[in-house]
């Protein structure tokens, strides 16, 4: 009985045997196509890459072809290697350089050798390949700029980093990938899908055809297109109204949470990071560490709010029933406290109501009123606490969760912060001991990203869509719940009448008086935030920064924008003239204030010497409260 169930076992494992070895020979042929043997060579079709369109319909990106000089090193015969860097324009160590390093990533798999050849060097090495046995050439698409702006909002693509070939089956060493903006966030929409062609090579190492006829060979599926909601003519006006300045405008439509506009300075033309001269042109880039270019400042600096702030602390003052709209605050230049301290101001009328103190910009109001906010609670931490969830209703604070591919969360201080500041219980504290947040200043901190938002939220009366890029993709409107979900703070309607009517009065007799355009009703605020910097390990002040947020129509709001330019003096003297600019380009489609777009791009207006004066020891304009006031 042992030996049959011997022979039985015997037989059956040996069935089981040559019934794998039959399927794996004769049913499936899937693992000698995946298999490096020299007999079948793999070919991939890159795919066209998906346009990009404004929110218009204007045609931003398209592609143009490009050549890339291929390798699979097993398959390497001797060859001219003089001839071959002479029509390439390599030299001979980096040649052998990059071909020790296709070795390194596979002797069997294609790698690239020389990327994007021009079109002179493809039509030359393409009558000699024949000469150079185990190189091919790899047609691609490279990107082709319509525009010469917007290189923070499209990003750019480039080689796919080794870490995320090894991550992503989907990525051979050579293949291009998005990198920053629309092209990284959206890389899986724009790539498209690649095709595969397997063709099945003789003992002498010649191609003689599709392996199997072809039935594993798949078509590429070309990428699909995508409309962001950028308009591309407001893009370009705010690049040049910001040119020898640093800093980032934003601008949302604030009904759809649809990013109008994002300006970075300085930035540079796209194109740049296109070609053989990418690398040579972003690493110069990435080396200027003064002006970073790269830099997109627009969504990673983080400012001091300064005083379009103070509208927040006004919508937080009136929910929490502290003041009214009717109460009046006398102002002296500044306001006095503690021992000897006093927070300057510029003149003007007093005393001073909210709309009034909105209106012209007043420190002594809205120290008070901040007071009276932390004040009403039993102990400071409470207050602070109460202040804080306000404030990060209206998504400051923290990340937005927007499709931008990066950002920065800002900075919104809570009772545990100031507690470990001032060693509490050891040390006692109280709202004088935060009084800077009453004006923007201290501890508070704001992406222009964010106080564009916070900007559209006033707009809307107490509501938001988190602030996004893309419109529609393949023609068809976005439904990504992120984009389309309403977020509310915890300010109600009836509060932010007042406040919205105080920077209307900014530009009826405020400290925007001399900025109104005929025919646009516009509620904004000035600001303006000291600037400090570290120089040799230094703490230094520099020339304050200009601020400015505002939104129009008043009745019927279709923008909101917020303006940073870095050591622009005062918050009037740029960045409320380049908010209404804008305001007036996307609204009218024209410029009438020609006035204010000859004082911002004048020559002598230019700020560049301001930015090098950490370097050059040139005094700073300091703003003491008093001579600008903090506006």
């Amino acid at each position: 009985m042992r030996r049959i169930l011997l022979y039985v076992i015997i037989l059956t494992t040996g069935f089981v045997f040559l019934g794998r070895l039959f399927y794996l020979q004769v049913v499936d042929d899937s693992f000698a196509v995946r298999s490096n043997d020299n007999a079948v060579k793999v070919i991939y079709d890159y795919p066209q890459r998906g346009y990009i369109y404004d929110r218009d319909g204007e045609l931003m990106v398209s592609n143009q072809p490009s050549y890339d000089v291929m390798v699979i090193p097993r398959n390497l015969k001797p060859f001219d290697t003089t001839e071959l860097c002479e029509i390439v324009s390599l030299e001979r160590k980096e040649l052998e350089r990059r071909l020790d390093k296709a070795k390194i990533y596979s002797p069997f798999l294609p790698s690239v050798i020389v990327p994007q050849l021009t079109k002179s060097e493809y039509a030359f090495l393409q009558e000699k390949m024949r000469n150079y046995e185990g190189f091919y050439i790899q047609k691609r698409s490279l990107r082709d700029y319509h525009v010469d702006h917007s290189a923070n909002v499209l990003g750019f693509i480039a080689e796919v980093a080794p870490a995320t070939v090894k991550k992503n089956p989907y990525y051979n060493s050579g293949d291009l990938i998005g990198r920053k903006g629309v092209e990284s966030v959206y890389e899986d929409t724009l790539r498209g899908v690649k095709g595969v062609k397997y063709i099945q090579k003789d003992k002498l190492n010649r191609d003689i055809g599709p392996y199997k006829d072809g039935i594993y060979d798949t078509l590429p599926e070309r990428g699909k297109d995508v409309t962001i909601s950028v308009d591309s003519d407001l893009q370009a006006y705010g690049e040049y109204l910001m040119t020898n300045k640093r800093g980032g405008i934003i601008a949302i439509e604030p009904s759809s949470g649809e990013i109008l506009s994002m300006v970075t300075a300085p930035t540079y033309d796209p194109a740049d990071l296109v070609g053989r001269k990418r690398s040579s042109n972003f690493s110069k880039m990435w080396l200027d560490s003064t002006a970073r270019p790269l830099y997109d400042r627009s969504i990673l600096a983080q400012y001091p709010p300064g005083s379009p702030f103070k509208t927040m602390n006004a919508l937080i003052a009136l929910q929490e029933g502290v003041v009214d709209t009717d109460d009046t605050f006398s102002c002296h230049h500044g306001y006095s406290y503690g021992r000897g301290r006093k927070m300057g101001c510029h003149a003007h009328s007093s005393p001073v109501n909210m709309n009034q103190g909105i209106a012209q910009s007043c420190n002594s109001y809205f120290a008070q009123v901040y007071r009276k906010i932390i004040e009403k609670y039993p102990t400071p931490q409470e207050g602070m606490d109460a202040w804080n969830k306000h404030v990060r209703s209206f998504g400051l604070g923290d990340y937005l969760g927007n499709d931008l591919s990066t950002g920065r969360p800002g900075k919104i201080p809570t009772s545990e912060y100031y507690n470990q500041i001032y060693d509490y219980p050891t040390y006692r504290w109280y709202a004088t001991a935060t009084l800077s947040n009453a004006i923007g200043q201290g501890e508070v901190l704001l992406t222009p990203i964010q106080l564009a938002n916070m900007t559209a939220t006033i707009a809307n009366k107490g509501w938001y869509y988190t602030p996004h890029m893309i419109k529609e993709i393949d023609g068809k409107p976005i439904k990504d719940e992120r984009f389309t979900k309403k977020h509310h703070t915890t300010i109600d309607t009836k509060n932010f009448e007042p406040v919205i009517e105080g920077m209307h009065q900014v530009y009826k007799n405020g400290t925007a008086s001399s900025m109104q355009v005929e025919g646009i009703e516009i509620a904004g605020k000035t600001g303006t935030a000291e600037n400090f910097v570290k120089v040799d390990g230094r703490r230094m002040q520099l020339t304050d920064h200009s601020i400015f947020v505002a939104f129009a129509p008043v009745d019927d709001p279709k923008i909101a924008i917020a303006v940073f330019v870095e050591n622009g003096y005062w918050g009037g003297r740029y960045g409320g003239k380049i908010a209404t600019l804008m305001i007036e380009k996307y609204l009218k489609g024209k410029i009438t204030r020609k006035d204010l777009e000859d004082f911002v791009m004048d020559p002598k207006n230019s700020l560049e010497d301001e930015y090098e004066k950490p370097y050059s020891g040139e005094p700073f304009l300091i703003n003491d409260g008093k001579k600008n006031g903090w506006l």
